[in-house]
């Protein structure tokens, strides 16, 4: 097929259409299924297990787990960045990341806590192949959109990403509520916990098969055919170095650069820890509530969050990028704040809904608004290199933050409240941005 020039619909909708593939990993990985399922296998009075000869609470644990899962992604990624760009071929590195974490995925149908050490190992390797694929994903973005589009197709990127994955999540709730309707065998509770199993599975069978639209438009860049040598597996880190330095004269960019480190660290935290501490903190009434509730409110977040992520592209034509994002920073500390003091199911929908409107928008915006901070440059990968990286180790530090509390104190309450001083700190940076920085 004939390459698509830069902005050309086909393959503006063919990028915005991975979202539709991978968010079914963070939805029902991430965010739904796989919490619930992990919570199940443990006893409700005794959430502690022994592994490498300590005890670990059990919400701590798989937070440990995923942070050490992104410091991973945070010190490959500049390898894996500077032989794609030497290579000229972002998308097989792509790729190769995506099957990576679907096949663990598929894997993930294995876990339980006899195998406690394989289950914890799929589930890492499910996060490296997930966001490993993203830091050439977002990288595209400069690429194949001009910056009048960028704000557009990152919204509808999401949007997609939030459709497709509700789309499956209802199948799976179905497969988990009404084991039976599928023919899937047991007891009401194994039976429940096979279906769950089975999702995993489905997860990596969908994140390949339409991830492959994708790939037939984007375009492949040049090869190189010289053999890639020491000096080229480690020139993503002196891109790093690069980008680094010329931050020291781009201040706008340096300055949102340490914002979106901040928030971010806090938005992606919550995310990844909203439905654990829904299963441990809020009062439902039995196992089975807890189960229908907390993927109820997974799927009311889905469904605001793309409205909301439409609604922030919109105010951000006609306020700014930078306004916008101080006042969602805002709105996620007074969440913050009232997090805190939820108890009952009803105070949890609230604040699902309230979550929905604010996440896929300050998601979608951060990721445009640093694409439109970028000076003129055809070494996009480098500048999304260090993006992704920042994002990262902003995961780690806020995934130990919430461990470590979760950990000594045996509730994860005081360590929302923690995350609320990172949106304060990113709001008050967001503040000293020039406010024609990006006119």
């Amino acid at each position: 097929m004939s390459i698509l020039p830069k902005g050309h619909p086909k393959l503006l909708n063919a990028w915005a259409f991975y979202d539709w593939a991978n968010s079914v990993y963070s939805l029902v990985i991430a965010s739904a299924v796989f919490p619930i399922f992990y919570n199940a296998l443990f006893d409700k009075d005794n959430p502690y297990i022994v592994v490498f000869g300590h005890s670990f609470k059990n919400s701590a644990l798989i937070s440990f787990v995923t942070a050490a899962a992104f410091l991973c992604v945070a010190l490959f990624s500049p390898l894996l960045s500077g032989i794609a760009d030497y290579m000229g071929n972002k998308k097989v590195f792509m790729r190769i990341f995506n099957y990576i974490g679907a096949l663990s995925c598929i894997g993930l149908y294995f876990f339980d806590l006899n195998n406690i050490g394989l289950g914890l190992t799929f589930y890492f390797f499910g996060l490296i192949g997930f966001w490993g694929s993203l830091v050439f994903y977002n990288s595209y973005l400069p690429d194949i959109a001009f910056p009048e589009q960028q704000d557009k197709v990152s919204a509808k990127g999401y949007s997609l990403g939030y459709i497709g994955s509700v789309l499956l999540l209802i199948v799976n709730l179905a497969m988990i509520m009404k084991p039976t309707l599928f023919h899937i065998s047991g007891t009401p509770g194994e039976a429940s916990i096979k279906a769950m199993r089975y999702s995993f599975a489905m997860v990596g069978i969908w994140w390949i098969v339409f991830s492959q639209y994708t790939y037939y438009y984007l375009p492949k860049g040049n090869s190189n055919k010289e053999k890639v040598s020491f000096s080229v597996i480690f020139n993503g880190f002196r891109e790093l170095k690069k980008v680094w330095k010329m931050l020291q004269t781009e201040i706008p960019l340096k300055r949102y650069l340490l914002s979106f480190f901040v928030f971010s660290m806090a938005v992606q935290t919550v995310m990844l820890i909203a439905t654990y501490f829904g299963a441990q903190e809020i009062q439902w009434s039995s196992p089975e509530e807890s189960q229908i509730g907390l993927i109820t409110c997974i799927l009311l977040i889905q469904l605001i969050a793309i409205a909301g992520a439409m609604l922030t592209s919109k105010a951000s034509a006609k306020f700014g990028n930078i306004n916008v994002l101080i006042f969602l920073n805002g709105f996620w500390l007074l969440l913050c704040g009232f997090a805190y003091f939820i108890t009952t199911p009803n105070d949890f929908y609230i604040m699902a809904s309230l979550v929905g409107l604010v996440m896929g928008g300050i998601q979608s915006l951060g990721r445009s608004t640093y694409s439109k901070f970028l000076p003129e440059t055809e070494d996009t990968a480098s500048f999304f290199s260090f993006y992704d990286v920042s994002e990262k180790i902003g995961i780690v530090i806020g995934m130990m933050v919430y461990g470590l509390i979760d950990q000594i104190t045996g509730s994860p309450r005081f360590a929302i409240v923690f995350l609320g001083l990172f949106f304060l700190t990113g709001m008050l940076l967001l503040l000293r941005i020039p406010k024609k920085a990006l006119s």
